[in-house]
């Protein structure tokens, strides 16, 4: 009776159990996520110089979460600061110091 549910859980298949997104239990939890309108996949949690790389973020240039309602959108620094991904979260890029009356 007891061997009913062996196989289940614990570790019988490492790397599968995708299809229970947010349940995670093991801490192995990956987020889909877009940066600059491409979708990508990534653990959660993970840090801002890991998004940076996933994203090809160019140098010179700052990486931004979306916050919806009020509330400004929310720097990502570049290092190694942990960072929690939900899937659905948008990111975007933009130039570091903009300085739009500035001609050349």
């Amino acid at each position: 009776m007891a061997s009913g549910n062996e196989g289940h859980g614990g570790g019988g298949n490492p790397g599968q159990g995708g299809g229970n997104p947010g349940q995670g239990g093991g801490g192995d939890n990956e987020a889909t996520i877009h940066i600059d309108k491409k979708q990508f996949k990534s653990p959660s949690p993970t840090t801002g110089a890991a998004l940076y790389l996933l994203g090809h973020v160019a140098t010179g240039y700052d990486l931004w979460r979306e916050v919806h309602g009020k509330g400004d959108d929310e720097l990502i620094a570049n290092n190694a600061t942990r960072v929690v991904l939900k899937s659905g979260d948008h990111f975007y890029s933009a130039q570091a110091s903009l300085n739009p009356g500035s001609r050349s």
